[in-house]
């Protein structure tokens, strides 16, 4: 990592795939400080629901006096 690099990023797997199970991440994760980026979803063949979601998150590193 450079010492430019002052962003962290979390990536989470989400399943099953629900209206619960993703409004309960994305809640989990900002009361631990992360910004929601985007969700990426992976379709089962023949199916209209997911597999599984991915979330993606970021914050700014707390150690960066720059930007904390």
């Amino acid at each position: 990592m450079t010492a430019d690099a002052h962003i962290l990023y979390k990536v989470v797997e989400v399943a099953p795939v629900t209206e619960e199970t993703v409004e309960r991440t994305l809640n989990d994760r900002a009361r631990e400080g992360w910004g929601f980026e985007s969700i990426h979803f992976v379709m089962r063949e023949g199916s209209h629901r997911p597999a599984m979601a991915y979330l993606f998150f970021t914050r700014v590193r707390a150690d960066d006096p720059v930007h904390a």
